[in-house]
This record gives structure tokens, C-alpha cells and sequence, in this order.
């Protein structure tokens, strides 16, 4: 008979893993439209942008104020004047600024000032309008412009209102 008999190979045996650490979850809510409460301290985000899938970003600005809720209360007829743009989570609001600087002739004016607002549905499907932050369309006057979209809450599937005065 031909064939390999007796050949073991020694394995080295590794200890096993610690035990993970248990975690505490905040309770998961049954609704679909909640959000997750933002209590304490937030982090910095970082996101590998070559290995992460970018997310739609819906923008709609406008000059001298904010659009309202009843704007957006009938889906599919959202305000008209609306771009869409391929952005990640750790997104500045400077790097927004900068974007819709490159749309909006009246956010290129050297004075000015660009403000962003997160449009949501709240747990009882009411459309929110909260803003979250404040640039410049030249220089670094706020400090806002550091801001990423997570840091401020964002969530994808939100709007993004921007005020432009």
C-alpha cells in the first residue's frame, strides 16, 4: 500500500481569548423612526473613506432663513431647490460650505454666512427642523467649521437644510 502513515504534524495550542468585555446597550427602541438619545460625551469620527461606501446626502438651501417643516411634509414634494451630494459621516461643515459654495451663487459672496440645519422625523413622525451649526463662506470665523455631520447627530436618511444670509 502506498500512501503517508504515521506523518503528525504538532499544533501548537494557543490559550483562549479573554472574555470580551461586557458591554451596556442603551434599549433598543421599537419604533423605526426614533433616535438613539444623545446623552454624554461625543467622539471624534473617523471613517476610511476608501473602504467605506459614501451616503446620499440631500441638501436644500435657501436664501434668508431656513425652509419650515410643512416644506418638507409631503414626501416627493420637497422644496425645489435641492443637490444632491456623495458624502460620508465624518463629513466637516466646512467641506459642506465649501460644496455648496460651488452651487449656490449667493453662498460665494464674501460676507456670507451659511447656516445648517438636520430636517428628521421625530419618534412620533413629526418633521424636525434643529440646526447645528454656523460658517462663514470665507475663512475660519466659527467654530462650527470643524464640525462633522456624525458629531452633530446626523443620521443617514436626514436632510440637510441650509440657510444662507
Amino acid at each position: 500500500m502506498a500512501g503517508i502513515a504515521g506523518v503528525h504534524r504538532k499544533v501548537q495550542q494557543l490559550p483562549p481569548p479573554p472574555p470580551l468585555p461586557s458591554v451596556r446597550r442603551p434599549p433598543i427602541s421599537l419604533h423605526p423612526l426614533a433616535r438613539p438619545p444623545t446623552t454624554g460625551p461625543r467622539r471624534s469620527v473617523y471613517i476610511c473613506r476608501e473602504k467605506t461606501c459614501p451616503l446620499l446626502l440631500r441638501v436644500f438651501t435657501k436664501v434668508g432663513s431656513h425652509h419650515t417643516k410643512e416644506d418638507f411634509a409631503v414626501r416627493g414634494n420637497e422644496p425645489k431647490n435641492e443637490f444632491q451630494i456623495y458624502t460620508w459621516k465624518d463629513a466637516t461643515l466646512r467641506e459642506l460650505t465649501d460644496l455648496v459654495k460651488e452651487v449656490t451663487p449667493a453662498a460665494r459672496r464674501r460676507d456670507a454666512r451659511l447656516s445648517f440645519a438636520f430636517v428628521f422625523p421625530e419618534k412620533q413622525g413629526h418633521l424636525v427642523v434643529r440646526p447645528v451649526g454656523k460658517t462663514y463662506s470665507y475663512g475660519t470665523r466659527e467654530i462650527d467649521d470643524g464640525k462633522a455631520l456624525a458629531q452633530l447627530g446626523f443620521q443617514i436618511g436626514d436632510y440637510l437644510d441650509v440657510a444662507i444670509f
